[in-house]
């Protein structure tokens, strides 16, 4: 399915555009079934909110529209919106009346081993760190530079995602997805305040769980809590659940509340 531009197939950008320059914008990978936007209502909020935070005067309605004809017409897939701040001059200083630019591009499903969400994941230790900006902080901002160094730590097979720490040695987040640690019963992820990336499908999970009575807590991780904890499993918005089963020399079984979460997951991507 061929890119659009401002709503018209394209496949071509101005030189000039500060998402090119200074990867000054932000994205949003949506997953499509049946040509419909899946946690459509959460990604969108999460682009409004990091549109205020960077001062980025999108228009919310005509991104809605054109999200919602991208995905018909992609009818299975995934869909990436890549939204800059428009182009500007030679300078780190936007241009006053820079018309934001909005960039829709279409792919097949990826095609993860079944295996990964039923028997478990591997993670591997990246040595890269997230720096600390609260200004950034849970934004799904243009700049990924550390996770392209991240990922770029490791090329075996056996281990589907990389566990990443900030400088201070918290553990935030996987290389692409959220983590999640369950300790007797209770749901703990992250403190995103100063760095990460505050996932869709883990803004889900987190306000099915409450919904369904289970505890949950939004704090700093430490690796004691990754060693007490009784399940561990990653979330995304485009394959939902995979439970951990190895990190370095800790090992968990794929648990109960794993499943049960892992189920509401599949149920909001298989509509």
């Amino acid at each position: 399915m061929p890119s659009w531009i401002n709503g018209l197939p394209a496949e071509t950008l101005p030189v000039t555009d500060r998402g090119l320059a200074y990867g000054d914008g932000l994205f949003e990978t949506i997953a499509v079934k049946a040509g419909q936007p899946l946690l459509f209502e959460r990604h969108l909020q999460r682009l409004a909110t990091g549109c205020s935070r960077l001062a980025i005067a999108a228009d919310q309605s005509l991104i809605r529209s054109e999200l919602l004809a991208f995905a018909a017409q992609l009818g299975d897939g995934v869909m990436k919106l890549i939204l800059t701040r428009g182009d500007s001059l030679r300078g780190y200083a936007p241009a006053p009346m820079a018309e934001p630019r909005r960039i829709l591009q279409g792919s097949a499903a990826p095609a993860y081993p079944p295996a990964h969400a039923e028997q478990g994941v591997y993670l591997f230790q990246c040595l890269t760190r997230l720096s600390e900006q609260p200004l950034l902080a849970g934004l799904k901002h243009l700049n990924r530079l550390e996770q392209v160094l991240a990922r770029s730590e490791w090329q075996d097979s056996a281990y589907a995602e990389g566990l990443m720490c900030d400088t201070s040695g918290r553990i935030i987040e996987g290389v692409y997805s959220n983590v999640f640690l369950i300790k007797e019963g209770v749901l703990l992820t992250a403190d995103l305040s100063r760095c990460g990336v505050a996932g869709v499908m883990r803004a889900e999970l987190l306000a099915q769980a409450r919904m369904l009575g289970i505890g949950t807590e939004v704090r700093d991780i430490q690796w004691l809590d990754l060693e007490q904890a009784d399940e561990v499993f990653l979330s995304n918005s485009v394959y939902g659940v995979w439970p951990v089963r190895g990190f370095a020399q800790l090992n968990w079984p794929v648990g109960p509340l794993t499943r049960k979460l892992q189920d509401i997951a599949r149920a909001l991507l298989d509509v």
